[in-house]
């Protein structure tokens, strides 16, 4: 139900350099000053720890941000589905006026004025001119390196008896008969399929989001969202597409309640947390890298332009 996840395989080693560029550098926003780490940061889990994400000037985002770690294997992207892939996924918060602000345009524009980066994209892709379709497979080429392997329940599932305690195992014992293996399963723990957010009780919640609904227009996908995964949960609070479990403890108890119709006992709650924190693997690691230095013809960015 749950298998190990495997070391990243990296097939094009300047791609994805270029791509790691390209996820750290704020000019790909209006402000100039908002990069893709800034809502997925490599250093929390790949997330930023809000309810809800800081956009361009400040705006609250839609809604909370899934992380990217292991995110190459989830069923699609965004927590309505509405990208297919990580190469869809990565043009859209360049171009949402809450987001990153900016336009494809105009992020092609600003990189196009810059000699390194000229340079690197005709390396990699043998072309004169660079466009939106390079900048989104670079970002994913990138993004796809961000797995977390040699988890303790990975070593464990690979024979490593020693790697969880007796009350671990115990919480994954709870984990699968209480039903909660049912949508999360397969290497990414989740990710795999949507799913409706209430189903023994409604989830009673203020915010608007509408699920796969928002994509199909269909009624009856009303509340379904991507399974998240819970690889790394223990880092990526808070909970939910709106965040509204602030601890793993909080998310235990209402997935319980709402999900299965089970109220957990204070020290099943506590086995469950437990056995969930096994699934924290080997962060990336990478060096940053060194962005390639603006020309006099780059735009100025002016954060604070009305």
């Amino acid at each position: 139900m749950i298998k190990p996840i495997p070391v990243a395989e990296v097939k094009d080693p300047a791609m994805v350099e270029l791509g790691k560029q390209l996820f750290f550098d704020p000019r790909l926003s209006r402000s100039g000053g908002m990069s893709c780490n800034s809502c997925h940061n490599l250093s929390m889990g790949g997330s930023d720890n809000l309810a809800a994400s800081i956009g361009d000037r400040w705006q609250k985002g839609g809604i909370n941000s899934p992380t990217v770690l292991n995110s190459s294997l989830n069923i699609a992207q965004f927590w309505d589905g509405r990208a297919k892939d990580l190469k869809e996924q990565a043009g859209g918060p360049i171009a949402n006026p809450a987001e990153m602000a900016f336009t494809h345009d105009l992020a092609v524009a600003m990189l196009e004025t810059i000699p390194g980066y000229k340079a690197e994209f005709s390396k990699v892709f043998k072309k004169d001119k660079i466009d939106i379709d390079q900048v989104t497979t670079a970002l994913a080429a990138f993004e796809e390196t961000l797995v977390t392997p040699n988890s303790r329940f990975d070593k464990w599932l690979l024979g490593e008896d020693a790697a969880l305690t007796t009350d671990e195992l115990k919480g994954y014992e709870l984990f699968k008969s209480a039903g909660c293996v049912a949508c999360h399963n397969g290497p990414n723990v989740g990710g795999a399929s949507f799913q409706k957010m209430g189903v023994v009780e409604p989830y009673k919640t203020a915010h608007t989001a509408q699920g796969r609904m928002d994509v199909t227009k269909s009624d009856q996908d009303r509340f379904l969202f991507k399974v998240p995964t819970l690889r790394n949960v223990e880092l990526t609070y808070p909970y939910f597409h709106d965040g509204a479990a602030m601890t793993l403890t909080d998310a235990v108890d209402t997935m319980g309640k709402l999900q299965l119709g089970r109220t957990f006992t204070p020290e099943e709650n506590g086995q469950i947390v437990a056995f969930l924190k096994t699934l924290t693997g080997d962060q990336p690691k990478f060096e940053l890298p060194q962005l390639p230095v603006s020309s006099d013809s780059t735009p100025r960015p002016d954060p604070f332009a009305k």
